[in-house]
Formats: C-alpha cells, sequence, structure tokens
C-alpha cells in the first residue's frame, strides 16, 4: 500500500508589513527627536536633586570649561574657565535660533564698536549669515573676523583647542554697568536689549499665538530665570562660576539656572 504524500507548505514569511512599520516607526522618531548640539569641551555636570527641566528652545547656555583632565599637559588649569555662548530661539519661525542669533550679533557688535570707536570690528553680510548658524561660540569680538571667515571643520578645530589663547570669550571682575564693558558683559547686554526690544516692539501685526510665543520669549529670559543656563564642569572652582553669576548680576541679569545632572539615590551627599 502506498505512502500518503502530505503536501509541503512554504515557510517563508512575508516580512514586508513588518518591514513598513520599521520605517515608519525609523522615520516618526528622527522627526521628532532633538539631537543634541556639539560644544566645543566636554562638561560633566555637577548632581544635584532637582528635577526641573531647563528647557530646550528660548535659551542661553554659558558654558565654562574645565581643567584638562587627558594628563598630557604640565598645567591642567590653563584651559580651566574658558566661555563660550549658544543662542537657542524658538521651535517656531517667529522667532528661530537664526533670527535671535542674528539680532543678538547685531546688538553686540553695535554695543562694542561705541565702546571701541577708533578700532571698530567690521563684518561682512556673508559673515553674519555664518554666525546665524553657529550653534555655540567663544571668541573675542576681534577674532569674530577671522573666526566667521573659517569652514565649519576648521572652527571646530579652532575652538577645540583649549590651549589657544584666542579662544574663549574674554571675562573679568568688572562692576561697573556704565563704564567700558568687557566682551562677555557686551553679550550680556545685548541679550538684556534684545529681550526688551522683543517684548515692545516685535508684537505689531503678529497673531495671538505669535505674540504668546514673544511674550514667553521675554518672560523665559528675564523673569522666570530659565532663559540664561550656566553649564560649568563639577570640578570646576566656584571662584571661576562665581566671577560668571557676578557679570550677570552686573548686567542685571539677575535670575539664571545652573545645569546639573540628576543625583541617585545611592549617591552620596556632601
Amino acid at each position: 500500500m502506498g505512502k500518503v504524500k502530505i503536501k509541503r507548505k512554504s515557510t517563508l514569511i512575508d516580512m514586508t508589513a513588518m518591514s513598513d512599520v520599521t520605517v515608519l516607526l525609523l522615520t516618526f522618531f528622527m522627526l521628532t527627536s532633538t539631537f543634541l548640539q556639539k560644544e566645543p569641551t566636554i562638561v560633566y555636570t555637577p548632581s544635584s536633586v532637582s528635577e526641573e527641566k531647563v528647557p530646550m528652545n528660548n535659551l542661553v547656555t554659558v558654558l565654562v570649561s574645565s581643567a584638562d583632565k587627558s594628563g598630557k599637559l604640565e598645567d591642567p588649569s590653563s584651559v580651566e574657565g574658558k566661555l563660550f555662548i549658544s543662542f537657542t530661539g524658538d521651535a517656531d519661525s517667529t522667532f528661530s535660533s537664526e533670527k535671535i542669533r542674528s539680532m543678538m550679533l547685531a546688538e553686540a557688535l553695535n554695543i562694542y564698536n561705541e565702546q571701541h570707536k577708533n578700532n571698530p570690528v567690521n563684518l561682512t553680510a556673508g559673515q553674519m549669515a555664518e554666525f546665524a548658524k553657529i550653534n555655540m561660540f567663544g571668541v573675542p569680538f576681534r577674532e569674530l573676523p577671522e573666526f566667521l571667515s573659517m569652514s565649519v571643520t576648521e572652527r571646530d578645530k579652532f575652538q577645540g583647542d583649549m590651549t589657544n589663547a584666542k579662544v574663549g570669550i574674554p571675562i573679568d571682575g568688572n562692576r561697573n554697568r556704565e563704564g567700558r564693558l568687557n566682551d562677555f558683559q557686551v553679550w550680556l547686554k545685548a541679550i538684556y536689549n534684545v529681550a526688551q526690544r522683543i517684548n515692545n516692539e516685535q508684537t505689531e501685526g503678529l497673531t495671538a499665538e505669535e505674540r504668546a510665543n514673544v511674550q514667553n520669549l521675554y518672560a523665559a529670559l528675564m523673569r522666570q530665570g530659565q532663559g540664561i543656563a550656566v553649564k560649568a564642569d563639577k570640578d570646576t572652582p566656584f571662584t571661576t562660576v562665581q566671577m560668571v553669576f557676578d557679570n550677570l548680576q552686573t548686567m542685571k541679569l539677575n535670575k539664571f539656572s545652573l545645569m546639573t545632572a540628576l543625583k541617585s539615590e545611592d549617591e552620596p551627599t556632601n
């Protein structure tokens, strides 16, 4: 008697639907994620128990470099305390990051050149357009023309060399707001002036939603302390960070935040 042959079924599984779902999920996360911007130096923030988040938009970040931890420098502290600034605008097009950066640069140049009438800093339209694209910068005003003429790769390499005397925004202990300002204070005064101008002049002709965005931007910068964040390494001496605080307060920016990392439960408290 012959054997009954069982018809073999194909084990092939159609993965088309799963591939479509995977591509859709990947596209969703790529479009909705906020990527971290590159910074000139790595900073490990101190830990704290505060769970209040620093906003991603409408933010001025002041980065303070730490001492060199590579072990290659004879004096690791020689690169410590260099300042960098980044401007991040609104998420929509009302006051985008590029527009905010352009406004900050124009105001800062006016303030600086008013104090240095015999030797002003002049930028071309192309250099000003390049500044609007930069996330974080840290050079004296005198170095801006050369810095903005570099390619992106050259700028990254230039700012990454913390031993370079031309890297870092100059700062000192000046507390005379009406006198000769240091470079850091010029940027702070520009921030203050632009925030005031946005609140007073830029609301005409805007929709209710756009006007609310303007008011939120002004409130974040001037009233709530959420618009300016200082990011310093956990090993940076307090005297260095205190100088940054003193400069902020000298320029009437009395409310600001200090970026920290969330402390774990098993981490000891000093």
